[in-house]
């Protein structure tokens, strides 16, 4: 299975990395975050541990692998200072039938969220605060378990 995972503070172009993923699956489904442009955020910073952010994304890419008959997978994560409407993450999966890209697809998204090793902390006119881990992030991604 071809995977790329990628750990940036440059930005991408989702069109592009759809474009390199595996010639010849059958379907192709993709999730892009961007960062909300709400409740007078100025700016998104996330950061992470650098090798074990990358190891722990790949232990999740070779379990969805296990899942489903996945071609590729593409999982970009931004870092650094992002503002409202930048790109932050692209999950790309290619696989024979749409049923397994989609799954795979949020899956791999619901991980992202709610257990990858990322710390996001948030600014506005009043100051920056830490964003805590959200109960409905926590329950899609524990779904997976059972």
């Amino acid at each position: 299975m071809h995977t790329d995972i990628r750990i940036t503070r440059e930005p991408f172009d989702p069109a592009d990395e759809l474009k390199r993923l595996p010639a010849g699956a059958g379907a192709m489904a993709s999730f892009t975050g961007s960062v909300r442009a709400e409740n007078g955020l100025t700016s998104l910073t996330l950061e992470h541990y650098p090798g074990m952010t990358e190891r722990e994304i790949a232990r999740h890419v070779a379990e969805a692998g296990q899942r489903w008959p996945l071609q590729g997978v593409t999982i970009i994560h931004r870092i650094g200072a992002l503002k409202p409407g930048e790109r932050i993450v692209l999950v790309a999966v290619a696989a024979p039938h749409r049923r397994e890209a989609f799954a795979a697809c949020e899956f791999l998204m619901d991980y992202l969220k709610a257990k990858a090793p990322f710390w996001k902390q948030e600014a506005t006119g009043a100051g920056t605060r830490w964003v805590e881990a959200k109960a409905e992030d926590d329950a899609a991604a524990e779904r997976w378990t059972k």
